[in-house]
């Protein structure tokens, strides 16, 4: 029974983590689909290049509260169901598993940052303050949320470890570590190659440039028949 309490309890997390805040808070403010421009990404990030301050904000502040309340919840509940640190950390895993592939979203979920940082803090606040103010201070020398958040992913296990004692926490803090650097995959190789967008570039218009291209390659072509009839008639002149 207390297996499948914790079972429930570890679902009911995930389903809030589901609730993709960019693609809500977007609908409701009348604003394109995150998913649709810039990285593609549903998250704070990409939703700032939208143009929109405000949108960006709530967005970035749901996620995390969607990462913090699950946690507050299961610490609530601990003493009564006996429940340690390790399952406590497994309800907060699940809501950052939640952000990742939403089952109300298609599974097109974001790189969990913002979760990340509400499960870190919910679990363990001065571990919390100390990732935040890791990426606070990348994120203000680099102007890359992504390098930042890679910086942050690869502290958060390695800070628990070194400063305090062994605890059930570790396993989900590495598992989420391991996701968020996943999840970076194309933003190491943007990073890498110099074409990572910075914090607060607006999202550009790719399909813009096809038209324009397009446009260019047929021109030599609508230029041949001139060109022919040109030289029929010069043709012509000769004979």
């Amino acid at each position: 029974m207390d297996a499948l309490i914790s079972l429930l309890a570890i679902v009911l997390a995930y389903l809030v983590g589901s609730l993709s805040f960019a693609v809500i808070v977007s609908r409701l403010m009348g604003l394109d689909d995150p998913r649709s421009y810039g990285s593609g990404n549903p998250g704070a990030t990409n939703v700032l290049r939208s143009g929109s301050k405000k949108a960006a904000i709530l967005t970035l502040l749901l996620d995390a509260v969607k990462g913090v309340v699950p946690v507050l919840v299961a610490q609530a509940l601990a003493p009564t169901l006996h429940w340690g640190e390790l399952t406590i950390g497994l309800v907060g895993l699940a809501a950052f598993l939640g952000h990742l592939w939403p089952v109300f979203f298609r599974f097109q979920g974001g790189k969990g940052v913002a979760t990340a940082a509400g499960v870190i803090l919910a679990l363990h606040w001065p571990l919390g303050l100390a990732v935040l103010a890791t990426w606070l201070a990348v994120a203000f020398v680099t102007r890359y949320s992504s390098l930042a958040a890679l910086v942050a992913a690869v502290a958060a296990p390695l800070i628990q470890l070194l400063v305090w004692p062994p605890s059930g926490l570790a396993l989900p803090l590495i598992a989420m570590s391991l996701l968020l650097i996943w999840r970076h995959g194309a933003n190491i190789r943007k990073l890498i190659a110099g074409t990572e967008s910075k914090i607060g570039q607006k999202a550009g218009a790719p399909a813009a440039a096809k038209p324009a291209a397009s446009h260019a390659h047929e021109k030599p072509h609508r230029d041949h028949p001139h060109r022919h009839h040109s030289h029929s008639h010069s043709s012509k002149g000769k004979h």
